[in-house]
């Protein structure tokens, strides 16, 4: 038995057929009702993969290894063919924690543990309702002529933070922990490492050529910052307080 469903997800449709109903579940908030553009099919092997791909990680980061659904396992799988074929499309996918303030995005990005959702957090508590979540852990960017634009996606993190919009990227920010707050703007050159490092590279050479030239070309349109920061609002503060300028 199979499942399909059709989603728009970033600014295409998608076709997706399961082995199971959790993705569908997942991604209920994107239905369409469109054509599709890229048509994603699962099979047992690419649950496999999965499987493998997080026993790695679990060991990578010393913990015990988990017992993961299939069901979860296929939500990998889906997005991971996703986010394979999207640079076709001038989009590609960032780890990172975007929130929109007065309809521009702020994106936050770091080695997992830093405290990216904690500070976007922060950003919500510190402006209220100017201050909207767009995705909390996997939003696609496209970079088109006309400027830099961050979708919100179904992978929306652990505490599924987001929402099904839109927003152009006003610039990124690289935290890191720090007893004391203070923030600064970076060049391409400085921020590049980072961006690399949480930027998905797809596996086909094409595709990954592809993203890495997306990625210098979003750099020459989006400003940088390096923000140190502790899990106080002060943090946000001064993040808003410069970045906004």
């Amino acid at each position: 038995m199979s499942f399909t469903g059709i989603y728009r997800i970033g600014d295409k449709v998608i076709e997706i057929t399961s082995l199971y109903m959790d993705v569908h579940e997942y991604c209920r908030d994107y239905k369409s009702d469109g054509k599709a553009d890229i048509c994603v099919k699962i099979s047992e092997s690419d649950i496999e993969h999965e499987r493998e791909k997080s026993e790695g990680v679990d060991i990578a980061q010393g913990k015990g290894v988990m017992q993961w659904k299939d069901g979860y396992l296929e939500e990998l799988a889906v997005y991971r063919k996703i986010a394979e074929k999207m640079p076709e499309y001038d989009t590609f996918l960032m780890h990172g924690s975007v929130v929109s303030v007065d309809g521009q995005g702020y994106m936050f990005t770091a080695k997992s543990g830093t405290g990216k959702s904690t500070h976007t957090r922060l950003w919500k508590e510190l402006l209220g309702d100017r201050a909207v979540m767009v995705n909390d852990d996997k939003p696609l960017i496209k970079v088109s002529d006309s400027g830099v634009t961050v979708y919100g996606t179904p992978y929306n993190g652990k505490h599924h933070l987001g929402n099904n919009i839109v927003v152009p990227l006003k610039c990124i920010c690289i935290l890191e922990r720090a007893k004391e707050n203070h923030i600064r703007q970076i060049d391409r050159s400085q921020a590049y490492h980072i961006l690399l490092q949480q930027s998905y590279r797809p596996s086909d050479i094409a595709m990954l050529a592809k993203t890495l030239s997306l990625i210098d070309e979003m750099s020459d349109k989006v400003k940088f910052y390096r923000l140190g920061c502790n899990m106080d609002i002060s943090a946000a503060q001064l993040a808003f307080r410069v970045m906004n300028n």
